[in-house]
């Protein structure tokens, strides 16, 4: 073994000259094992170091040695010549190899040392740390070259912003979660880009904040979990954060499923109306899915539910909005339907999913102008049969076509009224599928709230945008794809994009390559949290709906937000497409 070992490293080194030459210069490039070498020769020493500036690839011999200190001459990136360490973060250490001089012949050992998987991910932590987005960039393609790379780079960006977010949970940690669920829709060459603009998201967001010291659960391991559910919603009332957060950090080292951790939650989340506009039912489901990406493993659990606290105990109460309150009092309607959906419930206990009744009718009610009888319907649903999740879908997809008919008479903000409904709509559907046969009472007046939601939004479809026309297309998939990424070239081809999607549907071809296309028009532009939250949230409801209407009305609907808020001056990808270009080997400087 050791013979073998021995053999090895001699292989590793590499004959480059003369000492006696290379010293008589200030810099000589050679090539060595593949690797183009920068040779700096000062006082009476030779260093080795690869030649590519690792900050954007400028050629290293162009620049200078003053005092053991090599400066890139592009953008004064500055590197310890013996070790390549940098002295700038927006830089990266340079690799260095060790050289040494046997009778006047220069040999430079080009074998690669440590780990360099980890040397990545402590990059991306780095970039992180600092906001700096190319560091960033230029790890996540480095890691997805890896068949774990783009897993372990999502938890690094999971744990940074929850260890580091004293305010909680937030639009950063969503756009990351919500970019690792769009992963499979897209190319495989779009993906790390995605995951480049979540962790971006991450590191914006946390940008300076101090560290999010945990609290320990409590000493005692006999304390059932319907007491820690009751007290946990008794201190989010009071806006007590600290004791809700040892709450879940005790339920959490008890061994708690998530769906009894959900069920905690979502309890919370709607013992008031409508909280935060939704974020706070969609930032926690999009915590639970984001877990589900690496695993419920108890450190990671506890850290990621923790930092939903702040979140919770910070929440604006719809009750306390006027328009919930005026004309029509909606938090006591609703109210008075909380108290009939346990006989509902148990009314339809028997019958529970041989509901025969029909989404649309049921749509067209709660579309309508009449918030209790939106609430009877509702009832009344429970009561003959429907699921909880047949009637977290029917609310959901109202709140679609709420997007689908809105017009673009209305102010351009009016676009997020809209939006925060479906997402909020979204989240409560996704939350009740994953509790299963665990919902309550409590969590179905999610439900009700969302579709109270949906008739606040009426006068947004006044007037009503019609439903795009459903020619087919005459042209191929990839045709129609192109035609689709050039009108959001444009501002506001809403009702163009909108007839693109209908009139592809309509052909019967196949709505993949679509929905990928859509993902890289999504992933273009600067990120826009609620441009992010509607495609995400409108593929999954056409994944729920697949082979219906209501599928091609969520994809409509996507298509309606990406097309209003596009396009923007995508600066960020042009900072992907640096370090994609690097990556690749190519350089940048040229031209």
């Amino acid at each position: 073994m050791a013979k073998r070992d021995t053999q090895a490293a001699a292989a590793t080194k590499v004959r480059v000259g003369k000492a006696s030459e290379i010293l008589s210069r200030p810099c000589t490039v050679v090539q060595a094992g593949g690797h183009t070498l920068a040779l700096f020769s000062a006082n009476d020493r030779i260093f080795a170091v690869d030649n590519r500036c690792p900050h954007m690839g400028f050629p290293l011999d162009r620049g200078s040695v003053q005092d053991g200190i090599l400066t890139c001459y592009w953008h004064y990136a500055r590197f310890d010549l013996a070790s390549g360490g940098t002295f700038d973060l927006f830089a990266d250490d340079v690799p260095s190899y060790p050289v040494t001089i046997e009778d006047d012949g220069v040999w430079v050992d080009v074998a690669p040392r440590g780990d360099q998987y980890a040397r990545i991910a402590l990059r991306l932590r780095s970039g992180l740390e600092h906001d700096i987005t190319l560091v960033i960039a230029k790890a996540v393609i480095a890691l997805n070259d890896h068949a774990e790379g783009a897993r372990d780079a999502f938890r690094v960006g999971l744990e940074f912003g929850a260890r580091y977010s004293r305010e909680g949970w937030g639009m950063g940690q969503t756009i990351h979660a919500v970019m690792m669920n769009l992963l499979p829709y897209l190319d495989e060459a779009d993906r790390p880009q995605a995951q480049y603009i979540g962790l971006s998201a991450v590191a914006d967001a946390v940008s300076g904040a101090p560290a999010n010291f945990r609290i320990e659960p409590l000493p005692r391991a006999d304390v059932d979990m319907p007491t820690l559910k009751r007290w946990f919603r008794q201190f989010v009332e009071v806006r007590d954060g600290e004791g809700a957060e040892r709450c879940i950090a005790t339920a959490v080292a008890a061994g708690a499923t998530p769906e009894v951790l959900m069920d905690i939650f979502i309890s919370a989340a709607t013992d008031h109306r409508y909280l935060t506009v939704g974020h706070v039912a969609d930032f926690t489901n999009k915590a639970f899915e984001a877990l589900d990406a690496v695993g419920w493993d108890l450190d990671t659990v506890s850290l990621v539910l923790t930092s939903l606290v702040p979140v919770y105990v910070g929440a604006q109460r719809q009750e306390e909005s006027n328009a919930w309150r005026y004309p029509i009092d909606l938090v006591t309607l609703l109210n008075s339907a909380f108290e009939r959906i346990p006989d509902a419930l148990e009314g339809g206990r028997l019958l529970r999913g041989t509901w025969q009744g029909d989404p649309e009718t049921l749509a067209s009610v709660l579309l309508g102008d009449d918030p209790k009888a939106s609430a009877d319907t509702l009832l009344t649903a429970l009561a003959d049969g429907a699921t909880e999740d047949q009637l977290a879908a029917v609310v959901t997809y109202t709140a679609i076509r709420r997007m689908v008919h809105f017009h673009t008479s209305n102010e351009f903000g009016d676009w997020d009224t809209v939006l925060h409904t479906l997402s909020y709509a979204n989240a409560i559907h996704q939350s009740i599928r994953r509790l299963g046969n665990r919902v309550t009472a409590e969590a179905l007046r999610g439900v009700f709230d969302a579709a109270m939601s949906v008739y606040l939004d009426r006068f947004l479809n006044i007037p009503s945008a019609p439903l795009p026309r459903t020619t087919p297309a005459n042209h191929a998939p990839d045709d129609v794809s192109q035609e689709f990424l050039k009108l959001l070239d444009h501002q506001q081809e809403v009702d163009a994009a909108a007839e693109l999607v209908a009139s592809y549907v309509a052909s019967g071809s196949d709505l993949t390559l679509f929905i990928a296309v859509m993902g890289q028009a999504l992933i273009r532009e600067d990120r826009d949290f609620h441009t992010i939250q509607t495609l995400e949230a409108a593929l999954r409801q056409y994944e729920y709906w697949k082979g219906s209407p209501a599928a091609t009305h969520a994809l409509i609907a996507a298509a309606r937000y990406l097309a209003a808020h596009a396009p923007t001056s995508r600066a960020a990808t042009q900072t992907y497409r640096i370090a994609r270009r690097l990556h690749r080997g190519e350089k940048v400087f040229d031209g």
